[in-house]
This record gives structure tokens, C-alpha cells and sequence, in this order.
């Protein structure tokens, strides 16, 4: 491991992942799905790791709170507070666990029991680390669901999950992590699958939480608009390695990774002309199971030359010490915008001629046309 973190806020140091490795042995070989994960959080500040279904996110951050299955392989460092996570006996994680570190999964319907009022789901949280009476828990609880925006706390309270719509259960689950005020809470995923105005609200739950508890965030997302209005910095993810790092601006205004750009460019923007089509990234990320020799994604990459297929690119600075990239090629990308660089890869993805669609060169714009059919 090369001493290069370039995550390193401001403040208090809380939580330190170095060189992390997680291996999943199978009949068919080693699934290696994270491969060399760095990063420092620090009080207070938000971190948004994004990346493709697959590229290692979510197994990083359940590494962190000592949820993978015991046949996984975890090699490197996780430390919090100055503590090494790895190895520590579940006795010791459980107390850590929802106390210090608290995590918000994808699905609230897999977090929260079904057969259990919401109220003794919270209630449970808060009595399994505070030796409080009964009734003090559910005072607690109730002004926890005010914070976290549910309308009517007292009556809802008594409810079950399934008389809660799916914002309103991912803001419950959101309530109970930040039951305890832990020092971090890890978001995998909070808004996939909620349409934008409940994504909105359960966005602005998360930052009421964080600023209720005072809490350091991982962010884990494939949402990059997310990403924008919540992090501090972001981590890029790609086939389990970590491909570029830095500050919100410099990953949105310079980014210096073909797979962010590719990223960036396919992301529906208001500031830019309607009728522009977004760029997409062709192909699909490897196997992690038989990864090819050299970059993982030079089969999708434009700037691809003989020496991606030869030698997998480290992170290493780039324009300023808090930006880093993996690419042999990143002083390319200056100033480049998705299109000139994936603009062979846009026109080989248009929409086809067929099935009724006329397509408009001068508006970008597709019109379904409906024949009438005689009986």
C-alpha cells in the first residue's frame, strides 16, 4: 500500500479505510469485488462513493460494519476512531454497530420487520444501546419521526410498515439510524426506486439527520445528480478499485477518468440544451471473477492505447492535491466534455429507424407514430 490518500478533510479523523480488499471464493473461482479501497471521513463531512451495479460500493461499506459473510476474505485496514474494526469479535461490533456507526440500506421493506408497529422498531434501536424506561423510548421515538418529516408522529407510530408508503418507510429506517446520534451513518442506496419529489424528500431527511446528529456520511449512490446536492468529495468506483477521487467541483467541472466523464455525460442536465441527447458509455463492466489484464475499462474506453491493455493505471494527482484519477491518459481530458470524447460511441447507440419512430436530426427529439388498422 502506497501512503496517497487523497481523502483527507478537515477535523476530526473518524473513520479510515486503507488498501480494503474483499474476496468472494466460489466453485468457478475468486470474485474480487473491491480491490485497494482509500479513504479518510472526518466529522461533519459527506462522502459519495458512485459507480455502476457491481463495482464494489456496497461490499466496502458492509465490510465496514462487519456484515459479510464469513466466507469472505478482507484484507487491509478499517479503523474508527483509531480502532481496528477488522477481526474485532461480534460481541464488540454489535455494540459499535447503530451506537457509533449506523447504516441506511437500499430496500426499507428488508430493514424493517413487518409484523412489528413502526413504533417498536424504533423503540428497540434506542433501548438496545440506552437503558432508558419504556415510556421516555417512546417519547423519543415519536419526536424522531417529527424530524424525519412523518406527518401525525403520535398516531403514525402505532402503524405497521405496510400502511407506510415507500418514502415514508425509508424515512422511518433513516429515524432509527440516527436513533442513537451515531458518529456515521453509511446511506446505501436511500432513493433508488422513489420517483423525484419522495428522492427529494427523503434527501432533505438525511441532511436533517446529519445535522441532528452531527454525523460524518458515506454516501453510496449510481445517482451522480444525488451526489451533486449532498457530498463534500466523491469516490468513483469501477470493477471493485477506486478510479478517481476528489472535491465536488473538480469531479463535475474537470473530471479526469473516461469512466466519470462517461458518467457525467449521461446524466440528464437542465442547463444544457433539451434537444442534445446524452452520451452513453457502450459495453458492460467485466466479470470481477477473470478481470483482464491492464484497465478494466479500456474495452469501453475511446482513449484506449496499448499500454491500458498492459498496465492497470494507479491513482495519482492530477491538476490540484485533492483530485486524484486512474488513467494513463487523464491530462487528455482537460477541459473535455462527454461528447467529444464518447461521440463514436453516441451515434452507434441512436435509436433505430423502426417500430413507427421517426427521428429528428435538427430537434433530437422522437415522435411514435400510430397507423390506423382496419379490422
Amino acid at each position: 500500500m502506497t501512503d496517497r490518500n487523497p481523502n483527507l478533510g478537515s477535523g476530526e479523523e473518524l473513520l479510515a479505510v486503507r488498501d480494503l480488499t474483499v474476496t468472494f471464493p466460489t466453485a468457478d473461482g475468486d470474485v474480487h469485488a473491491v480491490r485497494g479501497v482509500d479513504y479518510v471521513l472526518r466529522r461533519g463531512e459527506v462522502l459519495g462513493i458512485v459507480g455502476e451495479s457491481g463495482s464494489g460500493k456496497s461490499v466496502s461499506s458492509l465490510a465496514v460494519m462487519g456484515l459479510l459473510p464469513k466466507s469472505a476474505r478482507i484484507q487491509g485496514s478499517i479503523t474508527f476512531r483509531g480502532e481496528e474494526l477488522l477481526g474485532l469479535s461480534e460481541r464488540k461490533l454489535m455494540k459499535l454497530r447503530g451506537k457509533q456507526i449506523a447504516m441506511i440500506f437500499q430496500d426499507p421493506m428488508t430493514s424493517l420487520n413487518p409484523v412489528y408497529k413502526i413504533g417498536f422498531q424504533l423503540e428497540e434501536a434506542i433501548l438496545a444501546h440506552n437503558d432508558l424506561p419504556k415510556d421516555k423510548a417512546r417519547k423519543r421515538a415519536v419526536e424522531l419521526l417529527e424530524i424525519v418529516g412523518i406527518p401525525f408522529p403520535a398516531k403514525r407510530i402505532d402503524q405497521y410498515p405496510h400502511e407506510f408508503s415507500g418514502g415514508m418507510r425509508q424515512r422511518v429506517v433513516i429515524a432509527i439510524a440516527m436513533a442513537n446520534d451515531p458518529d456515521v451513518i453509511i446511506a446505501d442506496e436511500p432513493t433508488t426506486a422513489l420517483d423525484v419529489t419522495v428522492q427529494a424528500q427523503v434527501l432533505e431527511s438525511l441532511r436533517t439527520a446529519q445535522r441532528e446528529t452531527g454525523a460524518a456520511m458515506v454516501l453510496i449512490t449510481h445517482d451522480l445528480g444525488v451526489v451533486a446536492g449532498q457530498a463534500d468529495r466523491v469516490l468513483v468506483m469501477y470493477a471493485g478499485k477506486p478510479v478517481e477521487t476528489g472535491g465536488v467541483d473538480d469531479i463535475y467541472y474537470n473530471p479526469r477518468m473516461p469512466y466519470t466523464l462517461g458518467l457525467l455525460g449521461s446524466l440528464p442536465r437542465l442547463d444544457v440544451n433539451r434537444a442534445e441527447r446524452l452520451t452513453p458509455i457502450q459495453g458492460s463492466p467485466p466479470s470481477l471473477l477473470s478481470l483482464p489484464p491492464g484497465c478494466p475499462f479500456m474495452p469501453r474506453c475511446p482513449l484506449a492505447k496499448d499500454l491500458c491493455a498492459e498496465q492497470e493505471p494507479e491513482l495519482v494527482i492530477t491538476d490540484t492535491p485533492e483530485h486524484w484519477a486512474a488513467c494513463h491518459y487523464s491530462a487528455l481530458l482537460a477541459g473535455k466534455q462527454a461528447d467529444e470524447v464518447f461521440a463514436a460511441s453516441a451515434e452507434d447507440a441512436a435509436l433505430p429507424e423502426e417500430y413507427g419512430a421517426e427521428i429528428s436530426g435538427v430537434t433530437g427529439q422522437v415522435t411514435n407514430t400510430v397507423e390506423e388498422v382496419a379490422e
